[in-house]
């Protein structure tokens, strides 16, 4: 929720949001706040499961297979401060998140 209010605030025109069915996605509390913004965000669902059409999941694929292969941390918060510094890495090459996105729409 607190998402979708400060996207809301950056809107200039609707937004149509494709995402999956996570139960947080389809509470009754998000569906409400959706509906009373009257057509600015407009929401599709991926099918049930359908992880080849979710961008999403070529990022984790890749991130898995590519950036955290033989990582081996000694706690929590060496996988978290690793977890964060690939993806931080990651972002930084937008051709890379373009494939996945064009893999998942091809």
């Amino acid at each position: 929720m607190d998402f979708l209010k400060s996207l809301v605030g950056h809107l200039d025109l609707p937004l149509l949001i494709v995402w999956d069915r996570l139960p947080a996605h389809r509470s009754r509390l998000v569906q409400d706040y959706i509906a009373g913004l009257q057509g600015w965000i407009v929401t599709a669902y991926l099918p049930p499961y359908a992880p080849e059409l979710n961008p999403v999941e070529y990022i984790w694929g890749y991130w898995k297979q590519h950036e955290l292969p033989n990582v081996c941390p000694r706690d929590y918060w060496q996988l978290n401060e690793t977890a964060r510094r690939t993806l931080r890495r990651m972002r930084r090459r937008p051709r890379l998140i373009t494939a996945f996105w064009q893999q998942a729409f091809s």
